[in-house]
């Protein structure tokens, strides 16, 4: 639906206003605040026009009016505009590639905290997926009792762990000799890949430890079944306290239950992007009834050919749009680099 240019600054003159304060808007505060070059009362009947055609709203009794979901979604289709990062955003991100970070869940865990940090929203991502995945190497480290971890490395540094408890442990220079053995054996092998010849050969090399390395394919197998399927995690959710939409404490209660359960999110946030684009979902689009006020903005960050996730920024609907999508975008070539960074190390 198209509009004239005076209605266009009027539907952004509202929006930025509403996202400013959260206050409905007027007429009046539109002529004071904004050099739109006409009166209040043209403004006041531009408004009405907007509001007959569904893009801005009147909440209540009052002379103020607030955008739809319809009028966001023409704003951020037709009028925002996109941003680089900032220059302090731009720091922030430098001193996160500055640690030094080695795998990619705590790297995940650190560009959340960031994220959130600089948009006061919460941020929700998931855990990569990992598809053709090489083994690197497997170390298994002795606990109290008789627990052991095995624990995995894969050339996409992702690491992960299992801890079990066995009947007989050995000392740890015999697990030190055990690991560099099934590392040697499996080193670079596809973890998807590994066949009952490999595994009648590895056990045949540890004589006597079968029960090790019966655990350690069991956690193999554990670790393609993981890595096969979105799991998605959301830091920063306090910050959602902080604005009047959900001051009420039982519209607030809703909204956390639903994020805790994650199975709604899920489907929204695992379907495809379009060119590793942004993807804007305003109120009622989330098709999530606890979420009617609150918009997503989602993207996925990739790594070669074998490395998929995805990262969004969960806000009220009034959320800084163009601000969230410039971060958004700024964090995945963060992530994207660091992960190259990682590669090429990991080639010298």
């Amino acid at each position: 639906m198209s509009l004239d240019e005076r209605k266009l600054k009027i539907l952004q003159a509202i929006i930025n206003d509403y996202i400013a304060t959260a206050e409905p808007v007027g007429s009046r505060t539109i002529a004071k605040k904004y050099d739109l070059g006409v009166s209040s009362a043209t403004i006041r009947n531009e408004m009405s026009d907007l509001e007959e055609m569904g893009f801005i709203i009147q909440p209540h009794a009052s002379a103020g009016r607030i955008p739809s979901d319809m009028g966001y979604r023409l704003y951020v289709d037709n009028i925002m505009k996109r941003h680089k990062l900032g220059e302090r955003e731009k720091r922030l991100a430098v001193s996160l590639i500055s640690k030094n970070i080695n795998q990619i869940q705590y790297l995940m865990d650190e560009t959340a905290r960031l994220i959130s940090k600089l948009t006061n929203y919460a941020t929700i991502f998931s855990d990569p997926i990992v598809k053709n995945t090489r083994i690197q190497k497997i170390q298994l480290m002795s606990l109290e009792g008789n627990k052991l971890m095995i624990l995995i490395a894969t050339d996409g540094n992702i690491v992960k762990h299992k801890i079990v408890e066995v009947r007989y442990l050995p000392e740890d220079d015999r697990l030190y000799e055990i690991s560099t053995v099934i590392t040697e054996m499996l080193k670079n092998q596809l973890m998807e890949n590994i066949d009952e010849n490999c595994k009648d050969t590895l056990y045949q090399e540890l004589t006597g430890y079968d029960e090790i390395v019966s655990l350690v394919f069991d956690t193999i197998e554990q670790f393609v079944a993981s890595v096969e399927k979105e799991k998605f995690h959301i830091s920063g959710t306090n910050n959602m306290l902080a604005y009047p939409e959900f001051s009420d404490v039982e519209k607030a209660k809703n909204l956390f239950q639903t994020l805790e359960k994650k199975d709604a999110l899920s489907k929204l946030l695992s379907e495809p992007k379009n060119n590793n684009d942004v993807q804007i979902y305003i109120g009622n689009e989330s098709g999530i009834e606890e979420m009617k006020d609150c918009s997503i903005i989602t993207t996925t960050y990739e790594f070669g050919n074998n490395i998929t996730g995805t990262i969004g920024i969960l806000g009220p609907t009034r959320m800084n749009y163009s601000q969230v999508v410039s971060v958004l975008n700024g964090m995945v070539e963060n992530i994207e680099d660091v992960l190259n960074n990682l590669h090429n190390k990991k080639g010298d």
